[in-house]
């Protein structure tokens, strides 16, 4: 039996994190243009464990979607990458908890939308949602909204606050002009 040195040990178990670490690096840096910036957006590569990469989703539809595309993504990604990948794997787990790269825009918020408000500040409220029990919460919640809904001019049919461009297009809300519509 040979017996080695802790120096020896320790410089093969840091030439092995080396290679280990090289395939996620070189992951990272094309992610965005293998999946597109649509999907980048809304993943986030974790790691490799096993020649199997890990990638945390923003939503479990998203996940649901990217499970059904792995295998074509699995081919662009193996010819990019030195050590091919055998599968993938979506989760929401870790979306939450991992640190953000960078804040990308949501790209779900469409700005020439007649609902859409622009941007909204975040009110003490919206901040301090998570304390409390659930009556305390939905009170908060009103607040909230009535706080962002003030300035907001009123339907003329039911006198809810409605955002202007609704106003605009329809000359009501869009529930109102949903009843219209539908009648």
């Amino acid at each position: 039996m040979s017996f080695k040195s802790v120096n020896d040990i320790l410089s093969v178990l840091q030439l092995e994190t080396k290679l280990q670490e090289q395939p996620f690096q070189r992951l990272l840096k094309c992610w965005s243009e293998v999946v597109g910036t649509a999907v980048a957006a809304h993943t986030r590569p974790l790691s490799i464990q096993r020649n199997v990469l890990w990638v945390a989703t923003s939503s479990a539809a998203w996940a649901q979607n990217l499970t059904f595309e792995r295998q074509r993504l699995l081919m662009k990604l193996n010819a990019v990458l030195p050590t091919p990948l055998v599968d993938i794997r979506f989760s929401t787990a870790e979306w939450h908890s991992s640190k953000q790269v960078a804040h990308q825009p949501d790209s779900s918020v469409n700005p020439q939308h007649p609902s859409h408000l622009g941007k909204q500040t975040a009110t003490e409220n919206d901040v301090n949602s998570n304390a409390g029990d659930a009556n305390t919460i939905f009170a908060d919640w009103a607040v909230a909204i009535q706080a962002r809904s003030h300035h907001l001019p009123l339907c003329p049919k039911c006198e809810c606050p409605t955002p202007p461009g609704e106003l605009q297009r329809w000359d009501v809300c869009c529930l109102c002009a949903a009843k219209k519509f539908s009648s």
